[in-house]
């Protein structure tokens, strides 16, 4: 079975990759063929399919079903003998190509870290013109989709569209399904498109819910300086030395900040109780102190943080140069977690039937017949 499963990963993706350079059709009957051939055809036979439920109109002011990003009564937070989280590991996220011509570091999503619940993937991208990620689907997850350099512009099967610019942030929620793409805006210089994006999972109870996206402009993020001006927090989500970030960004409860320690600085971040969290060096190099050790990390790191703990402390030397990290915690779901590209569910029986929505666009995809995003079609 476990073969199977991990062949039926690789056709998902195929089909994927003809969708984004083809149409949908292609992709709908190359599935079906496969799926009515052995052993595919006796694994279809278990699914059961849901009853087609009508679409409804996607609406970044939907009703927000998630949990609340600052949990109340935290121990970690309100504690008054707190403690540093030790360092669980820090490996480099190595270069690699992804989409259509896009290159990425990719540190969450590889044997080095693999289901970080619930970080599914991390990111950091740079698309230059002519390459981007077109038309795909996605079900189950959640995405955050930061932007450090350029634009990148955005199109999905619903009618939404738009750009989000250096600084900005889109958080997407998935839920039973949607197809978009994601290209690279035309900076009019040439210029490489460069940012970060997370992918999160979803609880169980929330992999079906309607789709949803929350739009944050950079104006609208508020910012921590310490008194001694030499640490800068972006508190995109969660909570900076009494500075709140917007709320009801992500239905999965994440920490966001993006951190700037200039020479001479530290700073103490605490974190929620037995959250997991790691912080990704964007560049210059950054000290952790654990209180039983100190570690020099560069720029392209991920560093792991131990769950037990409540804080974090960074620092960079006097006479260095500064450093920039994204520092992310998230609390961890108590689900398995069963991915093939981008279906992520909890078992293997639902991973067929994303499959199957997919290509008889039903429950959740109707909207992907006979569709195809403008801002893709310069990729066919």
């Amino acid at each position: 079975m476990k073969s199977i499963l991990t062949l039926s990963s690789f056709i998902c993706i195929i089909a994927i990759a003809i969708t984004a350079f083809y149409n949908q059709d292609i992709a709908a009957e190359y599935m079906r063929s496969l799926l009515n051939k052995s052993p595919f055809k006796n694994i279809s036979r278990t699914l059961t399919s849901n009853a087609t439920r009508p679409h409804t109109g996607m609406s970044p002011s939907s009703t927000f079903v998630g949990l609340p990003v600052i949990p109340p009564n935290d121990p970690s937070l309100t504690s008054t003998s707190p403690k540093s989280r030790g360092i669980a590991k820090v490996f480099e996220a190595i270069e690699q190509s992804e989409g259509a011509g896009a290159t990425v570091r990719r540190s969450i999503g590889t044997p080095r870290l693999r289901n970080f619940s619930p970080f599914l993937m991390l990111d950091h991208f740079s698309i230059s013109p002519g390459a981007g990620f077109p038309d795909h689907p996605h079900r189950g997850q959640e995405t955050v989709t930061y932007l450090l350099n350029g634009a990148v512009d955005h199109e999905d099967f619903a009618g939404n569209k738009g750009t989000i610019n250096s600084g900005d942030l889109q958080f997407m929620t998935a839920g039973r399904g949607i197809v978009h793409a994601e290209m690279p805006h035309d900076n009019g210089d040439g210029s490489s498109n460069v940012g970060m994006q997370l992918w999160v999972d979803l609880p169980r109870s929330l992999k079906a819910c309607e789709p949803r996206y929350r739009d944050v402009r950079s104006s609208e993020i508020p910012i921590y300086e310490s008194e001694d001006g030499k640490v800068t927090v972006k508190v995109i989500s969660g909570q900076s030395h009494g500075v709140d970030s917007l709320q009801e960004l992500a239905y999965t409860p994440v920490w966001l900040l993006d951190i700037t320690v200039r020479p001479g600085g530290s700073i103490t971040q605490a974190l929620p109780a037995n959250w997991n969290a790691f912080a990704y060096s964007l560049n210059g190099t950054v000290t952790w102190d654990t209180g039983s050790e100190t570690k020099q990390v560069p720029e392209f790191h991920n560093t792991v943080f131990e769950q037990k703990g409540d804080n974090v402390k960074a620092s960079v030397p006097e006479g260095d140069k500064e450093a920039r990290f994204i520092l992310v915690a998230g609390m961890p779901l108590d689900q398995p977690i069963v991915q093939y590209g981008p279906f992520v569910l909890n078992d293997a029986s639902q991973v067929r039937q994303a499959l199957m929505d997919y290509q008889s666009f039903s429950n959740g995809f109707e909207r992907a017949r006979n569709w195809e995003s403008e801002i893709g079609k310069s990729m066919q």
